[in-house]
């Protein structure tokens, strides 16, 4: 039964691949409500990067190094547990009712951060921001795909995915300017001018995208339930190795607890479903196997990502010894090249109608720039790593914005849950991904630094002073490395040369614990790369007078009416 749902779905997209109705907007409602939603991606794609710069300021302002994790930790929960819910309603209600709420409660969340007066209000504030912050990037999206069909959806999605990368280029360094040249609290405040520019366009400018149809009814059950049971599973993998060991029973029961509340949440909202009842996420939608392989994919993708740009300017710095203001000007040579393949591809993807070829050649090159991470060893110069990231930075600029339209293709009359859900599931992947790589990392530097180090080394230096360099960030701490080597003075002449053997060896385990991180990422990749070759080709929808494109064995009685973009 669901195969034949499937095929007649696609059957349908197919068949009114060139009979997508003309647009109802003006050109200027369109680019207005365009340039609304580029800065309001802007605006949320850059206060993730952008904090993290001022965080060593805020933690000795307000002493609170111990609640460090918890400022991203809270806004991490709260804006990935609410994407699926604003994805729904926005859906039920319109996308502009949802979008305003979303951006008032982000600026309201900014305000109030930058008036923080301790770490305990920054934690809370933050939580507060992202729940406004959870509407931002998966409603813009929705948005380009109501505006648009999908064969000129792909020009704006490229550009839209290339927002990300920019902000991941501007956000560390203006960050790290507004923290050394006024306050931390204006990284907060910065949202406030270019939110409020945002909210004038949208309010005034913004048409509703919506179309009534049936009446809409709220999921309260459903909504608690994806909150009680994705919140203590992204606590466990937050917390796991950190302040819990993985094997711990705190871990065991966030993370068990979390998947039981999960799965009576799939249960609920398929029993709602089955009475049209208008669940938060389909259950359905996974049947439709174009969805399903590009949540695979972009999930999957998503996470070898993570590994790469959390690992790489800790390599950078540490074992090649590059100095920058912040690390995040490390990853420019990737972020570019992911602008580029990221408008490039949309542009070809509109210009040829059809995605499969161009996702699998981004994968594939996705594929070669992991492959080239692993060649980076102790020897290797500053242009192996930059030649490596341009190559990993084209193939992952095609998936920033191609599986969502893909996903959007797809299902014409459920883009804001589609959307939603796509990127909830991405946002899940990150976060396993970085507690999964920062564990393979950690397992792998120890027995790895031991190894490097030579016996006489270990039996002249004091186990109190061996203990400092069980963390690899040792390499990253210049006045740890000044401490260490004044106590170590006391050796007299081959002070030096010890404290160089040390520092070699941690060199040396840091290595190999990036090296099996990007092993790990390389081994995901390859896993999307093969998953990629079973997502099915559906024409993309175009404007009126395209040529029609109907698939062979087609029958009239397959057909649906073409189903209206507009809700």
């Amino acid at each position: 039964m669901s195969s034949t749902l499937e095929k007649t779905t696609q059957n349908t997209v197919a068949a009114t691949a060139s009979v997508e109705p003309a647009s109802p907007y003006s050109r200027r409602d369109v680019l207005f409500t365009m340039l609304a939603v580029l800065l309001v991606m802007l605006l949320g794609s850059l206060d993730q990067s952008i904090v993290g710069t001022a965080m060593p300021r805020i933690i000795g302002d307000f002493h609170g190094l111990d609640r460090y994790t918890w400022v991203t930790t809270a806004y991490m929960l709260a804006s990935t547990v609410m994407v699926p819910i604003y994805g729904k309603l926005s859906d039920l209600f319109g996308r502009k009712i949802i979008f305003l709420i979303g951006v008032v409660l982000f600026l309201a969340g900014s305000a109030l951060c930058g008036a923080a007066q301790s770490m305990d209000q920054l934690i809370a504030f933050r939580a507060f921001q992202g729940l406004g912050a959870a509407a931002l990037l998966p409603i813009a999206i929705a948005v380009v795909g109501d505006l648009f069909p999908p064969r000129e959806r792909g020009k704006w999605q490229g550009v839209t995915g290339s927002v990300f990368a920019l902000s991941s280029i501007v956000g560390p360094a203006l960050g790290g300017w507004i923290t050394e040249n006024t306050s931390w609290r204006w990284v907060f405040y910065v949202n406030l001018p270019i939110g409020l520019i945002a909210l004038g366009v949208l309010i005034f400018l913004m048409p509703s995208l919506y179309q009534p149809g049936k009446k809409a009814r709220i999921d309260y059950l459903g909504a608690s339930l994806l909150i009680l049971g994705t919140s203590p599973i992204l606590l466990g993998l937050s917390l796991a190795g950190s302040q819990f060991a993985w094997i711990s029973w705190q871990t065991f029961v966030l993370i068990l607890g979390g998947a039981l509340v999960v799965t009576a949440f799939f249960v609920y909202e398929a029993f709602l479903e089955r009475r049209d009842a208008q669940p938060i996420i389909d259950p359905s939608l996974f049947k439709n196997s174009v969805f399903t392989i590009s949540l695979i994919v972009a999930s999957i993708t998503f996470m070898g990502m993570f590994g790469c740009i959390a690992f790489l300017p800790l390599y950078a710095q540490g074992v090649l010894g590059i100095s920058a203001t912040n690390s995040g000007l490390i990853l420019t040579p990737m972020m570019l090249s992911s602008m580029v393949s990221s408008i490039l591809s949309g542009q070809l993807v509109s210009r040829f109608g059809k995605y499969k070829v161009i996702a699998i050649t981004g994968m594939a090159i996705t594929t070669v720039g992991a492959a080239l991470l692993l060649r980076l060893n102790v020897q290797s110069t500053p242009m192996d790593m930059i030649v490596a990231m341009i190559v990993l930075g084209l193939g992952l600029g095609t998936s920033m914005s191609l599986y969502t339209l893909i996903v959007q293709n797809a299902m014409p009359t459920k883009i804001g849950q589609s959307t939603s859900t796509l990127t909830f599931f991405r946002q899940i992947g990150g976060t396993v991904a970085l507690a999964l790589m920062g564990s393979v990392m950690s397992s792998a530097y120890g027995p790895a630094f031991n190894s490097a180090l030579p016996g006489q080394v270990k039996q002249a230096v004091p186990q109190k002073i061996l203990s400092v360099f069980n963390d690899p960030n040792v390499l990253l701490d210049t006045k740890v490395q000044q401490t260490i080597s004044q106590q170590m003075s006391a050796f007299g002449s081959q002070a030096q040369a010890l404290f160089g053997q040390l520092m070699e060896a941690v060199k040396q385990g840091l290595t190999q614990g990036i090296h099996d991180v990007f092993l790990l990422s390389l081994g995901m990749m390859l896993v999307a790369l093969v998953a990629v070759f079973f997502l099915k080709e559906i024409p993309l929808m175009g404007r009126p007078g395209a040529k029609k494109s109907v698939q062979d064995g087609e029958s009239e009685e397959d057909s649906l009416p073409t189903p209206m973009m507009m809700h």
